[in-house]
């Protein structure tokens, strides 16, 4: 019997099961979730044959320490392959160094080991073959705010793999860009910008705001000069999307990510576009970001 998985001997600061989520659920209040970085992840699968949404590591800000173990039907040691993508960090296989962005051949009680990423947050590991564990309402992505699907991993679990379809695509490097130290992100204003006064306005898209270490998977929280609202007004709960910036009480502006929430009830001044929403899901804490305005606003209040 072929036995394929991973053992985890250190997790690092954080790391879950990610693939693309699970769309269709939010009248549910469940909201889609899946990797923060979307393109790294399917970057990852796409160097090894996988689907691209096949469920695969994402590690934040390394530390990640795990065991393979990859044996045949005869019980001998087989190859696995795996690819490492996203954030640039130390990879060393057995003490030895070994590269990112390219199919990496690993065998039986080979030693994994990643170090902090020198740019950048999250760090993704596919398997060829994809990782095994069981979906929640169609995805084996971790929500980290409603609790679905796995939880994150922990010091002695093992995450089993599923065996390889189709061929290896022949790839041998994928050049990849270095996640900046400043972030600029283009952002389509409204559709509660109107509830802001006009220096406010100009003052999202003028400052230089900054990531804060309270910032996760649910939310990039941001520091910079208060946004000041234009009313007394209060709204109630609206629908709320992926990169949406909701402007809490305090005037520092919330950038949504992979696991927010479904609702909101304080006004969202813009939203990320979805092409840049993959970049700030590598922005580390401390990380500057800018943003540029584009296009329309949405619609009036």
């Amino acid at each position: 019997m072929n036995v394929r998985h991973l053992e985890i001997l250190a997790p690092g600061p954080l790391t879950t099961v990610q693939d693309l989520g699970r769309p269709g659920w939010a009248h549910l209040g469940v909201t889609t979730s899946g990797a923060a970085d979307t393109g790294s992840l399917t970057l990852a699968n796409r160097l090894l044959g996988n689907p691209e949404d096949s469920a695969a590591l994402e590690i934040t800000l390394g530390g990640l320490r795990a065991r393979i173990h990859s044996r045949g039907p005869d019980g001998a040691p087989a190859v696995l392959y795996l690819a490492l993508t996203g954030a640039p960090c130390p990879v060393r296989l057995d003490g030895g160094s070994a590269g990112m962005n390219a199919p990496l051949a690993v065998t039986d009680g080979q030693l994994l080991e990643l170090g902090p990423p020198a740019s950048g947050l999250r760090t993704y590991l596919a398997v060829r073959g994809g990782l095994d564990v069981p979906p929640v309402l169609g995805s084996r992505s971790a929500d980290l705010l409603s609790g679905l699907g796995p939880p994150p991993l922990t010091a002695g679990d093992t995450v089993p793999v599923a065996p390889a379809t189709g061929a290896m695509p022949g790839v041998d490097l994928a050049p990849c860009a270095v996640p900046p130290r400043e972030f600029t992100l283009r952002v389509v204003p409204g559709p509660r910008d109107d509830w802001f006064d006009e220096a406010s306005r100009r003052a999202l898209y003028r400052e230089r705001w900054e990531a804060t270490s309270r910032s996760n998977r649910v939310g990039v929280r941001l520091d910079g000069p208060a946004l000041v609202r234009a009313g007394d007004d209060e709204l109630p709960a609206e629908g709320m999307v992926r990169g949406a910036l909701q402007v809490p009480p305090n005037g520092r502006p919330i950038l949504f990510l992979a696991d927010h929430p479904v609702t909101g009830g304080y006004p969202v001044i813009g939203v990320v576009h979805a092409d840049d929403l993959p970049l700030a899901g590598q922005m580390p804490p401390g990380a500057a970001v800018r943003f540029r305005r584009y296009g329309a606003r949405r619609s009036p209040r």
